[in-house]
């Protein structure tokens, strides 16, 4: 039988002067909740949820810039600001009162930024190398830069002192303080640059400078690269030498332990791993660290379940185990763990939805849980309802049907779910067919468990019509049939493509020569293309768009361009198919530039697939809105401020209709799940 008191998770660890009441914490991140520069409402309630949540530290702020010319790449906190001090002072308060720790981390980014933004002050760095990631050409700093810089460093951490925090962090991957480290960024043949003295120079000044203002109490970190991977940077060696030579300061107090570096995208994606990569990749990197340093460490590298967690602490891997997606995923995963429901943990299912949803400027949203980022009106917690039981009907078994299902069912309704196939999932379960996604079946898995546990009425293998339905006598019908694909985006012949859906399913086998027609621009293309070539077939892939798959963040973007790099595939962009003809055994494929407005060639292939999203699967909808009361009329005002749906257009109506998802258009998974809960949450 689990005891909380015995599992290594939940021992209370002294780091210095604070103790922090279990092994988990949240490393630094930016969810781009910012309000100018500022911690506002929706940030404190972001990180309050993770404290009420059970956990034991939450590292606020990913990349907080200390100085006005480090400008934010995206949606940054701004610690050279006197004004942030407030807003930081209530975010701390409301993490302590639930017994949180609260850090957060400083730097300042160096040439990972660019200078059209803000106050359009120049870049700088050590040399004048330029970052791929952010692509400015930055200007060499000065004496004066540095001296400016290091006193910036030093007046920030003393906001983040007064503001009541526990303490702070360095972010020295990528940024300008390690930028002074790496040989691959520091040219510079003065007392900065050459040998390691120098090239620790700078950050060893404002180690002094940070000292200076915030004492010798308060708690000072570095979250660091002990080994770029990179030919052009530092190896293992000299990394933890590094590290060594900060620890014999006796200035810090803990490593925050990384691998690899940030110079491009795929680079990246080794130090913040996405679906299809291996869990947890650096895990031993960071043990080894600790073992040769002997000194607090902390670590977060794709570390989403509980079990490997609880493994790098019993191992003595690590002190602080970051689960960093995974409390954006679910922020109660330390409650959960300690009252023996760790089956309910929602999981993190690596789809870097998270990420990419910052980089795109909305704030930091998981895929599958649509109340992180939106705490004042959409809590983490269901709560039952308080008035009559309804007896609500679901038509479709994807992730809008799942999620309604659900919510209604945790709010106490009678509920029951039609779905055609045998089992649940919907576009999910074909999503999950290729290696690169096959995490994302835990969205389906979680909710399927959570129905079950919830006695939700499932049905499988039931194609539910109107008679189906009307037979309930329901009060509410929600249709969530989800689309059917789109192939009617050429001028002709259509009929002679097959859809990504073909290939995902398994019902068509990719032929010898492959065409991928991709006017979506997400992950079904991708895939079917991946799936075509990962079978040997000679893919190309065919985009209308200035560059294929633009839908998908960078983090994403980057394993299907390597994958599809290695495997050969051709990629044609600025270009779309406009007909497809028979040519013997062969297929012609005709292609249309929009620029020129003209043909621009041919191909032939055996095989044309087109991806052009989905059409809504709606005829029941139709069927049933004569006999509704809203004749599935939704009330966006109502929707938006999260208030039940009231509207009656037609006072002879039976029950409440509305649709969801794809059986709207086609969207995401995200849209899907957000739908369904501030719809059903308030019923």
């Amino acid at each position: 039988m689990y005891d909380p008191a015995t599992d290594p998770l939940l021992q209370p660890y002294q780091l210095k002067h604070l103790t922090l009441k279990n092994r988990i914490m949240s490393t630094a991140h930016e969810p781009g909740y910012t309000e100018d520069g500022l911690a506002g409402d929706r940030y404190i309630r972001y990180h309050a949820e993770k404290a009420r949540g059970g956990i034991a530290m939450t590292m606020i702020a990913g990349s907080t810039v200390v100085a006005r010319d480090s400008a934010q790449a995206f949606m940054n906190m701004q610690a050279w600001k006197d004004e942030v001090v407030p807003g930081l002072k209530r975010l701390t308060d409301a993490c302590h009162e639930h017994g949180a720790a609260v850090m957060i981390q400083l730097t300042h980014l160096g040439r990972r930024t660019n200078w059209n933004k803000e106050d359009w002050l120049p870049v700088m760095a050590p040399s004048m190398v330029r970052e791929p990631a952010h692509r400015a050409f930055p200007k060499e700093m000065e004496d004066w830069d540095i001296e400016r810089v290091v006193k910036d460093y030093g007046t920030a951490a003393a906001r983040m002192k007064e503001a009541g925090m526990d303490g702070i962090e360095f972010e020295s991957y990528g940024h300008l303080m390690d930028q002074f480290w790496s040989p691959a960024t520091n040219k510079r043949d003065d007392n900065y640059g050459g040998s390691l003295d120098n090239r620790l120079r700078f950050a060893m000044a404002v180690l002094d400078s940070v000292r200076e203002n915030v004492g010798p109490d308060f708690i000072v970190g570095i979250r660091m690269s002990c080994d770029e991977a990179w030919q052009k940077g530092y190896g293992r060696d000299e990394g933890v030498e590094i590290a060594r030579r900060f620890i014999a300061t006796g200035k810090i107090d803990f490593l925050n332990v990384i691998k690899g570096h940030i110079d491009h995208d795929r680079a990246l994606t080794d130090i913040i791993p996405v679906a299809g990569m291996r869990s947890s990749p650096h895990l031993d990197f960071a043990g080894e660290v600790k073992a040769e340093t002997e000194i607090p460490i902390f670590h977060a590298n794709k570390i989403a379940d509980v079990a490997t967690a609880r493994h790098a602490i019993a191992e003595g891997k690590l002190d602080m185990v970051g689960m960093t997606r995974a409390h954006i995923a679910d922020p109660h995963i330390v409650q959960k763990v300690s009252e023996g429901r760790e089956e309910e943990i929602r999981p993190c299912v690596g789809a870097t939805y998270c990420l990419e949803s910052v980089y795109a400027g909305t704030g930091a949203l998981c895929v599958h849980n649509a109340s992180t980022g939106r705490e004042a009106t959409m809590p983490q917690l269901v709560a039952p309802g308080d008035g009559p039981t309804k007896k609500i009907v679901i038509v479709g078994a994807g992730p809008a049907g799942m999620e309604a299902a659900r919510v209604a069912g945790e709010r106490g309704h009678d509920v029951t779910l039609f779905e055609a196939a045998d089992e649940p999932g919907g576009q999910v379960r074909l999503a999950a067919r290729t290696p690169n996604r096959k995490d994302i079946i835990g969205i389906v898995e979680w909710r399927a468990a959570r129905l079950e546990k919830l006695g939700v009425d499932l049905r499988f293998n039931t194609y539910a019509e109107a008679d189906d339905v009307l037979a309930f006598d329901p009060d509410v019908v929600l249709v969530c049939t989800g689309g059917l694909p789109n192939k009617e985006i050429v001028d002709e012949g259509a009929d002679l493509a097959v859809s990504s859906w073909d290939l995902l399913s398994g019902d068509v086998t990719p032929a010898e020569d492959v065409l991928v027609f991709d006017d979506n621009g997400h992950q079904p293309g991708m895939q079917a293309a991946y799936l075509a070539a990962d079978a040997g077939a000679s893919v190309e892939i065919i985009s209308p768009e200035r560059t294929f798959a633009p839908e998908l963040g960078a983090l994403t973007h980057a394993p299907h361009a390597e994958f599809f790099q290695k495997k050969g595939v051709t990629i044609t962009i600025n270009t779309r198919v406009s007909r497809i003809v028979r040519h013997g055994n062969k297929l012609r494929a005709t292609l249309y530039s929009e620029f020129t407005e003209s043909e621009v060639g041919e191909r032939l292939v055996d095989q044309v697939v087109i991806e052009h999203a989905t059409l809504p699967l709606d005829d029941l909808y139709f069927d049933l809105k004569p006999q509704s009361v809203n004749r599935g009329e939704v009330d966006y005002e109502a929707l938006i401020a999260v208030q039940p749906q009231t509207l009656t257009t037609n006072p002879d109506g039976h029950f409440q209709l509305f649709r969801l998802g794809d059986a709207v258009e086609s969207r995401n998974i995200h849209a899907a799940i957000y739908d369904a809960l501030r719809l059903v949450r308030v019923m």
